[in-house]
């Protein structure tokens, strides 16, 4: 079961005040006459989080104000999952999504992998496919650890 984004933040709201699990449910008791956040309703919830905000948690907008819907296209999705696997196994060196714009324009032409039709993006995975054979192989795994 997917977990509630409310709930989520309640969590961090009360790591953030540092609070006992006692008072936490003292508190979610005097807002919402329930002692878990589980059994809350989502207006229940925007009301503890109202009153967590009141004694001082800030909610910062973390990785998720730059975060980027997910395609509605499969083959960009699939772009970006090799992507990210070349990035997670240090194939890909470059951190930033311009990087990988940078690639699928020099492969394709197209400034932005959102724009890709299916077939400039199978040029583009196959390339990655590449990319991540070649950076698998058994010789530059023991190069990058430093073995000969």
């Amino acid at each position: 079961m997917a977990r509630d984004p409310l709930l989520a933040r309640i969590q961090i709201g009360k790591k953030f005040l540092d609070m006992h699990d006692d008072d936490y449910r003292t508190m979610l008791h005097s807002c919402t006459g329930k002692r878990s956040a589980a059994g809350l309703s989502q207006d229940e919830r925007l009301v503890v989080l109202e009153e967590m905000k009141r004694r001082g948690f800030q909610q910062s907008g973390g990785k998720n104000q730059r975060h980027r819907p997910k395609s509605d296209k499969a083959y960009v999705r699939k772009v970006f999952a090799l992507w990210g696997e070349l990035k997670r196994d240090g194939i890909w060196k470059e951190k930033g999504r311009q990087s990988l714009c940078n690639f699928v324009s020099a492969q394709t032409g197209v400034d932005d992998p959102e724009w890709l039709n299916f077939d400039q993006a199978s040029k583009v995975i196959e390339a990655l496919k590449d990319m991540q054979k070649r950076g698998n192989s058994p010789k530059l795994a023991a190069a990058r650890k430093g073995v000969k």
